[in-house]
């Protein structure tokens, strides 16, 4: 935008939604959520105060928004997969990129809302548990364990378990820039390889084909 491009300009309601969002997640990570008002909000945004109501409700509505698309992975592409899924390696591989594209396209608000103690609000914390619950069952999703496999809701918790190894990565890499990204995903890939392939059947007692089906021994 050039200075003297006028900051209200028109935008389709989706683009002027997600610009709004976006201002708005800036500014939560930034900022604790007590300062942060919706006049800041539409100031950021070059916006009237008006339209944050319009698109999201309340402050409080616009804030669990931003938590929940900061802590949930996407849904799994189409094409993420297009040779229909090949090797785990290669399939976790595919994953892990995935997931630290959705952490660098989310930014300081990924680290905001993966810090210990930010989910204290209990809506917060049932928010940060249903993202959880939904990352996992898409990981799974995406190297393939189907979706009515034998105990896949203690497979969710396996990799919500594993979600603590990713937040630590994540601020060792984003925080701390004690490792980077190439590390970063050699640590998860094998760790998740390492989970589907030795972890999960030792846990159900059970051979788990990732091709399609649970089976049994």
């Amino acid at each position: 935008m050039t200075p003297s491009e006028p900051r209200w300009r028109r935008l389709e309601p989706d683009e002027r939604r997600e610009q709004i969002f976006t201002c708005a997640a800036r500014l939560f990570a930034e900022r604790p959520y007590a300062e942060v008002s919706t006049s800041d909000i539409a100031a950021e945004a070059g916006v009237a105060r008006g339209l944050i109501n319009h698109y999201f409700g309340t402050k409080r509505e616009l804030y669990l928004a931003v938590i929940r698309r900061a802590t949930t992975m996407p849904n799994v592409r189409p094409n993420l997969f297009p040779d229909g899924g090949g090797p785990i390696e290669e399939r976790a591989s595919t994953a892990v990129s995935w997931f630290l594209d959705m952490v660098v396209n989310q930014g300081k608000m990924w680290l905001t809302a993966t810090s210990e103690g930010f989910g204290r609000d209990p809506e917060v914390e049932q928010i940060l548990f249903e993202s959880e619950r939904k990352s996992a069952d898409r990981v799974l999703d995406a190297v393939g364990v189907p979706p009515d496999a034998a105990e896949r809701s203690k497979l969710n918790a396996l990799l919500r378990a594993y979600n603590g190894m990713i937040k630590g990565a994540g601020r060792e890499w984003l925080l701390r820039g004690a490792l980077d990204r190439d590390q970063v995903h050699t640590l998860l890939h094998k760790s998740l390889v390492t989970l589907l392939l030795d972890v999960f059947p030792t846990v159900l007692k059970e051979p788990l084909d990732l091709t399609g089906h649970c089976t049994s021994v």
